[in-house]
């Protein structure tokens, strides 16, 4: 049996539920490596990582590097005398850092890989209308998310599942994973399986203005996962134009209403409680939507307030 001394590296809320799962299994964490503190809100007062928040409740060792290839932090990890590290929802390694332990670095990540390498595994599952996804470890190597798998769990994605909800379950499923793979690890006997590097692999792409933006065009089922995968950050937009004024609107919540029809795509169809929107070969149904400089509201409560003009539609 091996005696592990673990460096654990990850940002933010995703991260905590592992470093909690790793210290509630008694297991010996030497340090933790964060994101330095940032200023946030309107005060501009630095504020610290969840994982931060985390250590420092537990008293761990914490280094907070702006530069991962600078000798002084490289120095300070090196003093650890770490012989396994593990990463979560942290930033690329140099190969400096992730070779440095003996027993190697592995990573979290919140898809079946290969499927889904890169920023936004969660987001991307979702919107692209799949029915199940789940949680694998594998170690680091020279590219993003290609190293050799030690293990994976399914788990199902509902119908109406949104990409905050899912995030809740692989962050748990993921922290119990990662406790597996560590006592594989201690046992020395963990295996690891290659990554099929097949073409018709799906990568999750960082999530932009442009691939946020809703294409009414598009079938409303193929919206209707948009809005979920993207709720409820950083939420789908599209531009609403309400005779002379033309809005940004983001779109929270959605309900696809397949029917035929000889609307316009995006023409605007609203009563004095319900607001739909034309696409491709239906209706969509907004149930909460998000006006410039307002609060996210459900569409009863926005007619209250809102006046659509006659011709208004989603451009």
């Amino acid at each position: 049996m091996r005696d592990l001394r673990i460096v654990f590296m990850g940002t933010p809320e995703f991260a905590v539920s592992t470093l909690d799962a790793i210290i509630s299994n008694r297991f010996n964490v030497v340090g933790v490596i964060t994101a330095p503190d940032k200023p946030a809100g309107r005060g501009r007062k630095l504020s610290e990582s969840a994982v931060k928040t985390y250590a420092l409740s537990k008293g761990l060792t914490i280094l907070q590097p702006t530069n991962l290839k600078n000798e002084n932090f490289i120095a300070q990890l090196n003093a650890l005398k770490a012989n396994l590290q593990v990463v979560v929802a942290f930033r690329m390694l140099p190969k400096v850092v992730w070779q440095m332990p003996e027993y190697g670095t592995f990573n979290l990540h919140a898809s079946l890989l290969p499927n889904y390498r890169g920023a936004a595994p969660i987001n991307w599952a979702i919107i692209n209308g799949e029915t199940k996804t789940g949680v694998s470890t594998f170690f680091i190597d020279e590219k993003i998310d290609t190293g050799e798998m030690i293990l994976q769990q399914e788990v199902e994605i509902s119908k109406t599942e949104t990409a905050g909800e899912l995030h809740d379950i692989l962050m748990i499923t993921g922290s119990h994973l990662v406790v597996s793979s560590l006592n594989l690890i201690k046992d020395d006997k963990a295996s690891t399986t290659p990554q099929d590097d097949s073409s018709d692999v799906k990568t999750a792409y960082k999530l932009d203005k442009d691939n946020c933006y809703i294409n009414w065009n598009n079938t409303v089922q193929d919206i209707y996962n948009q809005v979920r995968g993207l709720n409820p950050y950083p939420a789908a937009w599209c531009r609403l134009q309400n005779g002379d004024e033309e809005l940004n609107i983001k779109v929270y919540q959605a309900e696809p209403l397949e029917c035929n029809h000889n609307y316009a795509i995006g023409t605007l169809i609203n009563t004095k409680d319900e607001v739909k929107v034309a696409a491709q070969n239906g209706l969509v149904l907004l149930t909460e939507i998000k006006l410039p400089g307002k609060r996210n509201m459900d569409i009863k409560s926005l007619l209250n307030g809102f006046n659509f003009q006659p011709e208004a539609k989603m451009l």
